[in-house]
């Protein structure tokens, strides 16, 4: 039989739009001959709805597109996903259609409640498995999570005894999840005697990169095929059974594994480029301090938009070194981006002189500091209310976990590209960009530079925080691992007061992190909808 599985990138309640995509994809299959075109989980109404579900308007459009769609398909069949209902009840839902009617629909059977997924909150889980006779061969059909909970929960599907399983998903990117997913789907395939064929949502929504990257795994547990991550399309197979054994032919190239840093650069570039496409920028701005957070960010903006989408400020003040400020200039030319300069001085100067009455007698601090960083903010947020450009912040995630940051200052913005960033892979994703090219992009001057907010005289990051060599790996235990602080003091190189006090900078900033705006997830657990600590908490991590 010849498939066709379309790594789709909706667009969330663009259902007309996606409806689009979907039939796009059904025509190209046709014509190259398939006769079942696989489609990824939700594709019609793009993935995570949310709380869209509750609005009953939206549930019945799904479903009037749903039968639109239908009256469409032909010869070559479709399985696709929507939102079904029934009695009063939601169902993460894929339909089997083919020659203008739908003929199975499979309700997901195990709702995934943890991380970044909430379905129990929306959806009632389907209660048996569903095939479908295509062209002879019984198909099972699963969504997602179905085949993720292990011999028990396959046990029904198992007794239908498939000659194939298809899987439709979307499976949010984190690093190095490909493994992951393989490991649970070989097992699925292994157990069932059957090949899987796992199709993968493409793109970025709100937090969320769904990073494609489908595959097929036969039942002895080889990996037939597997296909590229971060890029949508359609991509054809013939899947052949001879004398109960399976093969695989194809014309796309076997994909490999892409190197870590290349990897998480997709992410961040795909992530980026469909937030502001789907919501409507047209420009990007951002602070350009002669730093190396605000270099990663404006060369991931211009790798996902164009240099001609990207404008970059710079924000002198008397705290600003020379050496920086060339630095933001020579970093805008190597991109061929705008760079507008907008000194802060006399501002800064006039907040001293309304403030002077009221810090009468007083030593100079953060507030000060701050002052400055709000000053940046205000100006970045007057050009975006100017001509309409979303303000990217430049934060990373060393900074943001341990509260190194100011409220409607520098996390002042629309979208944190570097939010699930650490500070140490920031270094990487920079020398690893300057790697692909003979000419350097982030000047190397940049990389070299010991980081620095500049917001006082010879001000270092590692003078607050210390070494990120000893903060990034205390920050991904306790915050992804969640490791106690005697777990950590046992199996790093910290000692016991420089772990206390980095665990209680982060349980203290939270406050500051739920005022955040969205950024993109790359680690297992991330701020944000991962990470859900209470604000007001007196429990304190031993």
């Amino acid at each position: 039989m010849r498939l066709g599985l379309a790594q789709l990138n909706p667009i969330l309640g663009d259902i007309e739009g996606n409806t689009t995509k979907i039939l796009e994809a059904v025509q190209e299959a046709k014509e190259k001959g398939c006769q079942l075109v696989l489609v990824p989980e939700l594709a019609l109404t793009g993935y995570p709805p949310e709380d869209l579900i509750f609005k009953s308007a939206f549930i019945k459009d799904n479903l009037s597109a749903l039968k639109k769609l239908a009256s469409s398909i032909r010869d070559t069949a479709l399985l696709v996903g929507f939102i079904d209902e029934k009695k009063g009840k939601c169902y993460n839902a894929a339909a089997y259609i083919h020659k203008g009617r739908i003929h199975t629909i499979h309700h997901k059977n195990c709702l995934p409640n943890y991380g970044v997924f909430d379905e129990a909150r929306y959806f009632a889980p389907g209660i048996n498995p569903s095939h479908q006779i295509v062209n002879k061969e019984r198909v099972g059909i699963t969504i997602c999570e179905d085949l993720w909970w292990g011999p028990n929960h396959l046990r029904k599907l198992k007794n239908k005894k498939p000659h194939f399983v298809v899987n439709l998903s979307a499976s949010p990117y984190h690093m190095r999840k490909f493994q992951i997913r393989f490991d649970a789907i070989k097992k699925s395939a292994e157990h069932l005697k059957s090949p899987i064929i796992y199709c993968n949502m493409v793109g970025g929504q709100d937090e969320l990169v769904y990073d494609g990257g489908s595959f097929v795994v036969l039942p002895n547990g080889k990996l037939a095929a597997r296909f590229p991550q971060f890029q949508n399309g359609l991509f054809v197979f013939d899947l052949i059974r001879e004398k109960k054994q399976w093969k695989l032919k194809t014309d796309h190239p076997f994909s490999k594994d892409l190197p870590e840093e290349e990897e998480i650069l997709q992410a961040l570039i795909l992530g980026t480029r469909d937030y502001v496409n789907k919501n409507g920028f047209e420009k990007v701005t951002l602070g350009l301090s002669g730093g190396i957070d605000s270099a990663l960010v404006a060369t991931i903006a211009v790798k996902a938009l164009g240099s001609e989408r990207v404008v970059g400020v710079t924000m002198p003040s008397r705290f600003n070194q020379p050496e920086t400020r060339e630095d933001a200039k020579r970093l805008a030319d190597n991109l061929g981006i705008a760079l507008h300069e907008i000194p802060i001085e006399d501002i800064f100067l006039g907040y001293q002189k309304s403030l002077a009455p009221i810090f009468e007698d007083t030593t100079p601090n953060v507030a000060e500091e701050n002052v400055q960083a709000r000053i940046r903010g205000n100006l970045l947020m007057a050009l975006s209310n100017k001509f309409g450009w979303l303000v990217l912040t430049t934060g990373n995630k060393s900074e943001t976990s341990t509260g190194y940051c100011t409220l409607y200052g520098d996390m002042a913005g629309g979208f944190s590209v570097l939010k699930d960033v650490l500070k140490k892979t920031v270094y990487r994703l920079a020398n690893h960009i300057n790697s692909q090219t003979e000419k350097e992009i982030i000047p190397h001057s940049i990389i070299a530079r010991p980081p620095t907010a500049e917001l006082r005289s010879d001000q270092r990051d590692e003078d607050t925080l210390g070494s990120y060599e000893n903060l990034d790996p205390l920050i991904s235990k306790y915050v992804e691992k969640n490791w106690s602080i005697k777990k950590m003091i046992k199996n790093t190189q910290v000692d016991e007061a420089y772990a206390k006090r980095i665990v209680n900078l982060i349980d203290q900033n939270e406050y500051k992190r739920r005022q955040a705006p969205p950024g993109i997830k790359i680690t297992s657990r991330a701020f944000g909808r991962d990470h859900r600590m209470p604000i007001t908490n007196r429990y304190k991590m031993q």
